[in-house]
């Protein structure tokens, strides 16, 4: 496994990063399962690993905590989101201070930390962010309970915005095959000194017609997730097929090492279920994309944009 600095918040984040969330963090998938994926990842060299307070009805948070008990976390940048909960099977937004605060203090119970190293808002309007939440937020790393502070959203108006905000050291932004528009965001925010984590860092498997691919009933979900939510990018994730017939790695591995071809990315976060495929995603760490590939992507990135 290779590392990259976040930015300028000091920590030494692995290439791949694991994403904690999804059916990972739901109860219809075993504890037992979902610790040895976690475990294996450590094993594996990562040291970022990725949740949020509502993830997975409020279930992905606490089950990170617990699979990482007892483990030696001195090295590790957990990263966690406040900002959105689960209720009532639905997820809900509250950005005030006392929501923020509280958030933090719950996720700090939940994941058995003395203190977060990555706080995100997670998805902010800009009416959010308000004089009053950053000066709560700033409060927090001042009483030891973060390191960092961050956002993750796939406005770019929000993301904007954070840059120019020194009180915010890292982004979380959608980028993969399916968004090299994000690049100009993703060079504006290192150069201002922020670290960058690529979120959806697969493209959601739809550069392998994942949706098709019904083995178990945790595909079906991702199915109907892929089709209701994001029905753009399974039309256009065919356009990159061919990522999966290359010769030297899996379709997983080269969505990955394009993000991270992108010198400017400190971590590309990936959720799995299935330990192969955690394992071929660690491998990707390192591994590079021809010239000939690259150009071949561009040029389907160039027609998907003007069509």
């Amino acid at each position: 496994m290779r590392y990259r600095p976040l930015g300028q918040t000091g920590y030494l984040v692995s290439e791949i990063g694991f994403g904690a969330a999804s059916w990972w963090g739901k109860p219809q998938f075993s504890d037992a399962v979902a610790f040895r994926l976690v475990h294996a990842a450590l094993d594996g060299g990562v040291t970022y690993f990725d949740t949020g307070a509502s993830y997975s009805g409020g279930n992905a948070e606490p089950r990170l905590g617990r699979a990482l008990k007892g483990r030696d976390l001195s090295k590790l940048v957990v990263a966690t989101k406040a900002g959105t909960f689960a209720a009532a099977g639905r997820i809900r937004r509250d950005f005030s201070v006392a929501a923020v605060v509280a958030s933090a203090e719950r996720s700090l119970r939940n994941l058995g930390l003395e203190t977060l190293p990555l706080l995100q808002l997670h998805g902010p309007a800009l009416s959010d962010l308000t004089d009053e939440l950053r000066t709560a937020l700033a409060g927090l790393k001042s009483r030891g309970l973060i390191g960092a502070v961050g956002v993750n959203s796939f406005d770019p108006a929000v993301i904007d915005q954070i840059i120019e905000f020194p009180d915010f050291n890292v982004i979380m932004i959608d980028y993969n095959v399916l968004r090299p528009e994000r690049e100009p965001l993703i060079a504006k925010a290192a150069a201002a000194g922020k670290g960058v984590l690529a979120g959806m860092a697969l493209a959601m498997g739809h550069t392998g017609w994942q949706v098709a691919k019904i083995r178990a009933p945790r595909d079906i979900w991702y199915a109907a997730r892929g089709l209701l939510r994001h029905r753009r990018d399974v039309q256009d994730g065919v356009r990159f097929g061919f990522l999966n017939r290359l010769p030297a790695m899996s379709g997983s591995q080269a969505a990955l090492a394009y993000v991270l071809a992108n010198a400017n990315v400190a971590c590309a976060v990936a959720g799995t279920t299935r330990m192969a495929h955690l394992i071929q995603n660690l491998s990707a760490s390192g591994m590079t994309l021809s010239g000939e590939v690259m150009a071949l992507i561009r040029s389907h990135q160039t027609e998907r944009l003007s069509g």
